[in-house]
């Protein structure tokens, strides 16, 4: 009798906790436009913002948090709803389209899209640490189509986190990466205000007298 007893009890644990796993569900989150409203007039000319590439230790769909010096945890139950390069190119899109201000921003690639200005950013770091911070440190580069003309800067951008919660280092992240199109848009306005002078082709050589 003993011994169905602690089979019974065996079963019972064994379906709670498979009850208690298939009761936990994976949490998505974005990145989103914060960028507030410039008082610059609106801009005359199309962006486009790509590739973006990242580290490849927050390169999966979990969401990084490190958790204490040198070591980091990936947490299963709660994602990225996109591919994390995507949502941050995307995230600087929709902070462009504001800061400069333009609708015509978009998201490489895009066909019969022909913009003034592409912008390439390699994120250096994306770190996550929950109640406490974030930290994007992305080196940008703007490229002129029509001359061929880039400049490039970097942008270090740190937001406290409001809660321990994933929503709030979502929040934090796209609150940095606002940071980040913040400078990008001050760059590409201060080259369409005072464009640099086409290159000056060196003179053709003369033919030399026999």
């Amino acid at each position: 009798m003993a011994h169905w007893v602690r089979h019974l009890l065996l079963l019972t644990l064994v379906a709670a906790a498979a009850t208690g796993c298939a009761s936990a569900t994976a949490r998505f989150y974005t990145l989103d436009s914060t960028a507030t409203p410039s008082d610059a007039p609106p801009a005359h000319y199309a962006v486009l913002v790509g590739p973006v590439t990242i580290p490849p230790s927050v390169d999966r769909p979990q969401m990084v948090v490190q958790v204490a010096p040198n070591r980091v945890e990936l947490d299963e139950f709660n994602r990225w709803a996109a591919p994390l390069n995507d949502a941050i190119a995307r995230a600087v899109a929709g902070d462009l389209a504001v800061l400069l201000p333009t609708s015509d921003v978009a998201v490489a690639p895009l066909a019969n899209f022909t913009p003034a200005y592409r912008v390439t950013i390699d994120v250096q770091a994306f770190e996550s640490v929950a109640g406490q911070s974030v930290l994007v440190d992305a080196v940008w580069a703007i490229r002129q189509t029509a001359s061929g003309q880039t400049q490039s800067g970097r942008t270090a951008a740190r937001e406290s986190v409001q809660s321990p919660s994933f929503e709030a280092l979502a929040a934090a992240h796209s609150h940095a990466l606002a940071k980040v199109s913040s400078d990008i848009a001050a760059a590409i306005r201060a080259d369409a205000d005072h464009p640099a002078p086409p290159t000056a082709s060196p003179p053709a050589a003369g033919k030399r007298k026999k």
